[in-house]
Parts: structure tokens; C-alpha cells; sequence
């Protein structure tokens, strides 16, 4: 039982990291965001001088969702496997 104890360690680590990344991730998008809420009415000239920067912004909040989306199944089945190590464990101890 200690192989599966240490493995669980290693797990619940690796899902901690990984959702200390999540959260990183999602208040950088957050901040993303906040800068695409400001809305500008521009014509064609304006929007070629003005207006270059946000098709980049978007496309980088896109990438960073299917990221984020990526990330969080991946720490959702991290913390699946723990679990379901730690119930085995629970149930042959005794």
C-alpha cells in the first residue's frame, strides 16, 4: 500500500499544479477580456490605424480558452484517478 500512497502524493501534486496554472491562465484571460470590452466605431481608414491590435487580441483569447478548456480536463482526471486511488485504498485497509 505505500506504492499507492506515494503514487497518490505524486498525483495530488501534479494536480495542484496543475490547477495553480488554471487559475493563472484564467485571470490572464480575465485581463485579456477586460481590454476587448472597449468598443470603438471605426471607419476602414481609422480601423487600419487604430484598430490593428485587436484581431491579435482575439485570436490570442481564443487560443488561450481551448488552453484553459485542455487544462482542466486534464486536472479533472488527475483528481478522478486520486480519488478513485485513495477509495481503493480505503476499502483493502481493512
Amino acid at each position: 500500500m505505500s506504492g499507492l500512497s506515494n503514487v497518490m502524493t505524486y498525483l495530488l501534486g501534479i494536480s495542484g499544479l496543475c490547477s495553480a496554472v488554471l487559475v493563472v491562465m484564467v485571470i490572464y484571460g480575465n485581463t485579456l477580456d477586460i481590454r476587448d470590452d472597449e468598443e470603438l466605431y471605426l471607419n476602414k481608414t481609422e480601423e487600419k490605424i487604430m484598430g490593428g491590435d485587436q484581431p491579435a487580441l482575439i485570436s490570442k483569447m481564443k487560443s488561450l480558452a481551448q488552453a484553459i478548456k485542455v487544462l482542466a480536463i486534464i486536472t479533472g482526471i488527475f483528481l478522478l484517478v486520486t480519488a478513485g486511488i485513495w477509495v481503493y485504498i480505503g476499502l483493502n485497509k481493512s
